[in-house]
């Protein structure tokens, strides 16, 4: 109880002392989600509250399955080996990934879901602080769905039709999906030579109707429709085709679930098989009945502000059963045409004044038809035409264009009136890529209140419209265009006669023709508008902004510092700098990124780069420092810049590649002892080679390696090698059968810093030879790895030993003995040998019958003993002492006498041939004459019967001791007047009872 009492004590004490600092929070979007088999899946995970923000946090992903409530490893920014065998592939092959949004944020993905994948995920960030503050995972529910959306369609693969035929197409589009749902649908053209496809119209998925840009006018005449047809059928009519129709139709459809976040999420979509759809332009008859189109302006000379009505009349025979098409033109641009049902499209130049209710067109008359435009600017003054098109009805209601006709021109003056208004665009019209555009409206002749409209039309269509970009009407409200919602559009009146637009971090897109509209009003009518153009150029960021790398020190010796300076010219946006380096011309590896947001995501190892942004005048200068560099940092270098505009990275051209070469440092080691040398010594004294580096003045602390290599006298063989001192300090021997026994002899010393000695004590005859000294330097690089930096070698010395005579003395006498029973031939060495001989000792032996001796037993030098004495010999050999061998001949009879003799050889180690022999000595001999002893025998013979009587009279005297044992007894059992004692034998003995009740 008391450990579990401390142990809340601390906690509560510790939530007591961190209660002032930010907590840890992980987090993941509010579950379930529902996504369909084979769709993408995206789970973002958040972390705030760690005390290094800018440092980029690991995170991990793992899934608890319904079916297996275990977790399972699925991927880690961390550890590229942490995904489990289930995963492992998926992770491999980049289906699941792991991207960083910035330093606290990723998103989980799966490119394909699958059915198994359903489950639940838990995302945790590993804490690298020590303390724990705060919640380090969350959790989040997955549902996958079957993929039951089908869409299909029952139309020909072609329809070969004509103009002005209708259309009908049908397409099915159903969902089984057990979660609520919403579908979107759509009918799509692709047009021949168009890479995309246009869209005619949708039912979105909060059922809304729409038609695409291009069908919107026929779309609200009503000569496009949707039809819901049952329960899962969607018809697509056009009741008049145009020539501009052809192409290849098809449905789209998409599914959409509604997660917690009440946010909509499209699972999966469908298209149908594509009908090719063929239009053919039908020719119309001539007809020969004249047709005469007149213009007529009610008034033509107008001041600013006021309206402009146009009647366009149309005469010729049977009016009254015939359709007209009726356009009316500014020179050549279209202002508004009324088709032969009355439906009206405007031109795209004038929509936006058709949407401030300053156009409009309709039939006034059997024969007129007139356009008003309200109020009329002076850019409005010119010549205004009316052009008319017969129209034939086809029994089948379809309608076919006839030839047009277009009226005399109408010229129309328009002044300024006294009490107009003047429009004057000021601003820098040519912006660099990224930088705010701002224009100004200066107005003049003010009166009333004013509103301003900012249009937009791209240079790369400057046939089409203007596209609203904001308006500020005259309560001062700002409305932005449905093209710039998601821009940085801004609209103000910085006094009451300056309108400014504001656009931030324009695009080339951004370029084009810009239009200030100004409008006056009294009483929440318009009285006047004016407006006026300016073509704005945005020169792309690639023109002007330049990416150079340089260094003041790009070729260095190891270890030194490399600074590398990535210049970025141009304005100041914000920029995600990218270092990568190649190697040996392989693929280059990146070595970091330092984000806009001032975070850094680093790759493999970094502990030698730093880096540092210096903000200059007219650039922007990168630095990346490499302290200490080894070979490892040696290669080609360049930096990417990506500047970061609308949300997204836009990457300029990258840096010049730029080598830094680590150069070896250059040392120079020289030997003293460069020439040959001869030197001769006696056996038994002591010998010295000296081995004397010169010293580098550059490197005043050196590390040698010191070595010395032996050859043979006269050998065609490679030296070997004897002994070395490393660089470390440490004395090796080598493993070598040679140098056996010479280790003790052989001493290293060093009587100065670059003065090595080594000393053979004792030398030899096998010594002689060729001595040679090598040193080599070592120098330790910045990452603690010793390199070899230079190496020489000394001349050899050629080392002669003079041997004096060695001879060995045995102690045997000759002399002869008669024996008869087991003898010794003793084999001693009288002299003094040195510590490392060897003795191989041979004994002899010659036989009456024998011309020459033969060998009978052998004790090698390696200890080991051969017995070649034959079956009339039993030998046992022995050592008492390291000098003296004996061999003793058993149970000797007359066929082993003779003469005896031993021979010792001496060996010595030797470094040329491993041992040598040094001495041979043969003892002086031993006759042995072997004889039998009748005495003996008979000797035995008497012992024996003497022991045989011996055995006879102890057997004697034991049996009279048995017989008297036996009388004794015998008298006991008949004594009468005493009680016998009580025998050992149990037969005798009363058994005893159990105790009775008495007892």
């Amino acid at each position: 109880m008391k450990p579990y009492l401390c142990s809340t004590l601390l906690l509560w004490l510790g939530v007591f002392m961190d209660c002032g600092e930010a907590q840890v929070m992980t987090e993941v979007p509010v579950g379930p989600l529902y996504r369909v088999e084979g769709s993408p899946l995206i789970i973002s995970c958040n972390v705030s509250g760690f005390a290094r923000k800018l440092s980029q946090k690991q995170f991990e992903f793992r899934i608890k399955k319904p079916a297996k409530p275990v977790e399972i490893n699925i991927i880690s920014s961390e550890d590229n080996f942490f995904a489990y065998a289930m995963y492992a592939d998926r992770v491999r092959n980049k289906d699941i990934t792991l991207e960083y949004v910035n330093a606290n944020s990723v998103l989980f993905k799966i490119g394909t879901l699958q059915k198994d994948d359903e489950g639940e995920y838990e995302c945790t960030v590993l804490n690298k602080e020590g303390s724990y503050r705060g919640t380090y995972s969350a959790v989040i529910t997955v549902k996958v769905l079957d993929n039951s959306l089908s869409v299909s369609s029952s139309e020909p693969a072609t329809l070969d039709l004509n103009e002005g035929d209708p259309l009908a197409l049908t397409c099915q589009a159903s969902s089984n999906t057990i979660q609520h749902t919403h579908l979107s649908f759509a009918w799509y053209l692709q047009a021949p030579g168009e890479d995309a496809a246009r869209t005619i119209v949708t039912l979105d998925k909060d059922f809304v109707l729409s038609a695409g840009q291009e069908f919107d006018a026929r779309f609200r005449a009503g000569h496009i429709r949707l039809d819901k047809v049952g329960e899962a059928e969607y018809q697509l009519k056009m009741d008049e085709l145009q020539v501009s129709d052809r192409g290849r139709i098809y449905c789209h459809a998409h599914e959409w679930v509604q997660d917690p976040d009440r946010s909509w999420y499209c699972v999966t979509d469908q298209k149908s098989g594509e009908t090719q759809v063929n239009v053919k332009a039908r020719e119309v008859e001539s007809d020969t009945s004249p047709l005469l189109v007149r213009i007529t302006a009610q008034q033509s000379v107008l001041y600013e502000g006021q309206g402009l009505s146009l009647t366009c009349s149309i005469d010729t025979p049977d009016l009254e059963q015939k359709f007209f098409s009726v356009a009316w033109l500014w020179g050549n641009v279209s202002l508004a045409t009324l088709g032969p049902t009355g439906v009206l499209s405007v031109g795209p130049d004038y929509r936006s004044r058709e949407n401030e209710g300053e156009l409009r067109a309709s039939r006034s008359g059997l024969r007129d038809y007139r356009l008003v435009l309200m109020p009329v600017r002076t850019t409005d003054h010119g010549e205004y035409t009316c052009r008319a098109w017969p129209q034939e009805r086809g029994q089948d209601g379809r309608f076919v264009q006839g030839g047009a006709q277009d009226s005399k021109p109408q010229l129309v003056s328009i002044s300024a009136s006294e009490s107009g208004i003047t429009v004057e665009m000021q601003g820098n019209f040519t912006v660099n890529e990224g930088d705010r555009l701002k224009l100004t409206c200066k107005v003049g002749g003010v009166k009333g209140q004013l509103s301003v409209t900012w249009l937009h039309k791209s240079a790369s269509a400057p046939a089409a419209a203007f596209a609203d970009v904001i308006s500020l009407s005259q309560e001062g409200v700002a409305e932005k265009g449905a093209e710039f919602r998601s821009r940085k559009v801004r609209a103000e009146r910085p006094a009451g006669d300056v309108f400014t637009l504001e656009l931030d971090e324009v695009t080339p897109s951004s370029s084009g023709v810009y239009q200030c509209a100004v409008s006056e009003w009294k009483t929440n009518s318009k009285t006047n508008s004016q407006s006026q153009t300016k073509t704005v150029t945005v020169t792309p960021i690639d023109k002007f902004a330049k990416v150079s790398l340089k260094s003041r020190n790009s070729r260095v010796t190891l270890g030194e510092n490399v600074e590398l300076m990535c210049r970025v010219t141009g304005p100041r946006m914000p920029v995600t700098v990218t270092w990568s380096l190649q190697r040996d011309g392989t693929t280059p590896d990146n070595i970091l990124t330092l984000y806009f947001d001032g975070s850094i995501s680093w790759f493999g190892s970094h502990q030698r780069y730093q880096l540092r942004v210096e903000n200059q005048k007219s650039q922007v200068v990168h630095y990346l420092l490499i302290t200490g560099a080894t070979y490892r940092e040696a290669g080609a270098y360049q930096c990417s810049v990506s500047v970061f505009l609308q949300n997204a990275h836009r990457k300029l051209p990258p840096s010049n590649l730029l080598a830094v070469v680590v150069q070896k440092p250059v040392y120079d080691l020289r030997l003293a002892e460069k020439e040959q040398q001869q030197l001769s010594v006696m056996e038994g004294e002591d010998v010295e080679f000296k081995c004397s580096v010169v010293s580098d003045p550059s490197n005043p602390l050196p590390f040698y390696k010191v070595a010395w290599f032996y050859s043979g006298p006269g050998s065609s063989e490679s030296s070997v090698s004897l002994v070395e001192l490393d660089h470390m300090g440490v004395l090796r021997f080598p493993e070598n059968q040679a140098l056996r026994g010479l280790q003790g002899r052989l001493h290293l010393s060093r009587p100065a810093r670059s003065s090595f000695l080594l000393s053979i004590q004792r030398a030899r005859e096998g010594d002689g030879g060729s001595y040679q000294c090598r040193a080599e330097l070592y120098q330790q690089d910045p990452e603690g790895v010793w390199q070899q930096e230079a190496a020489d070698s000394g001349g050899p010395v050629e080392l002669s030993v003079n041997v004096t005579e060695n001879n060995l003395l045995l102690k045997m006498e000759e002399s002869e003995m008669n024996v008869t029973s087991d003898f010794t031939i003793p084999c001693n060495i009288d002299r003094q040998s040195s510590n490392d001989s060897e003795f191989q000792v041979t004994w002899f032996w010659q036989s009456r019958d024998d011309a020459k001796p033969r060998p009978i037993f052998t004790s090698r030098r390696d200890s080991t003993l051969q017995d070649r004495s034959g079956k009339d010999f039993q030998l046992r050999f022995y050592r008492p002492l390291s000098n003296q061998f004996s061999l003793s001949v058993l149970m000797p009879g007359p066929a082993t006498s003779g003469l005896y003799f031993c021979e010792v050889e001496e060996w010595l180690p030797s470094l040329s041939r491993s041992w040598r022999k040094v001495a041979v000595e043969k003892s002086k001999s031993l006759t042995i004459n072997v004889q039998t002893d009748a005495r003996a025998s008979s000797d035995a013979v008497c012992m024996s019967v003497a022991w045989i009587g011996v055995l006879a009279a102890v057997t004697a005297l034991s049996l009279l001791a048995v017989l008297g044992l036996a009388l004794k007894m015998c008298l006991c059992s008949v004594s009468g007047g005493k009680k016998g004692a009580q025998s050992l034998w149990a037969e005798q003995l009363p058994l005893d009872t159990k105790p009775g009740a008495e007892g």
